[in-house]
């Protein structure tokens, strides 16, 4: 069977306040697009069905699975991976906390939970509970999460 070309679209986005204009293949999947294309690898690639939420990117502000997203839907729209994050002066709060009180263990996790974290609101997620519920959509097999409710604790200035 002859190989048949695939399908290219030309696409424009910003990823973490850089403009990008160029060609992907239409099945490329957005965080393939981010890792391999943009060299942004703190997105990680985990179940590759979003489910565990470690390959969690901003999308106009919003939480979403770049593993079961193709770049094509990306097409005109802001992406904030966890490489955005960080502000030229060092860490943010929310990375400063993590480290801290322990929020993470081996960091496979931590980009997609610190990326939900940015999008959600202090006043919005008062409890522990709410926090858990929070994360409830990002799997973390290190931690049993108590260090984590801690670190979101610490950033929004609760503990």
């Amino acid at each position: 069977m002859p190989d048949t070309p695939t399908a290219s679209c030309d696409i424009s986005l910003t990823v973490n306040g850089r403009e990008i204009r160029r060609p992907v293949p239409a099945r490329r999947l957005l965080v393939d697009f981010l890792r391999d294309d943009l060299a942004l690898t703190g997105t990680h690639a985990g179940c590759e069905h979003g489910i565990c939420g470690a390959c969690t990117v901003l999308i106009d502000g919003e939480p979403a699975r770049s593993c079961i997203t193709l770049a094509v839907q990306a097409d005109g729209c802001e992406i904030t991976t966890v490489e955005g994050l960080t502000p030229e002066t060092g860490l943010s709060p929310m990375q400063q906390a993590f480290k801290e009180c322990h929020g993470l263990q081996c960091g496979f996790c931590t980009p997609g939970l610190l990326t939900t974290l940015v999008a959600a609101a202090p006043e919005d997620h008062p409890t522990d509970d709410d926090i858990r519920e929070l994360l409830g959509g990002n799997i973390c097999r290190c931690t049993g999460y108590q260090h984590i409710v801690d670190s979101v604790n610490k950033a929004w200035g609760r503990s």
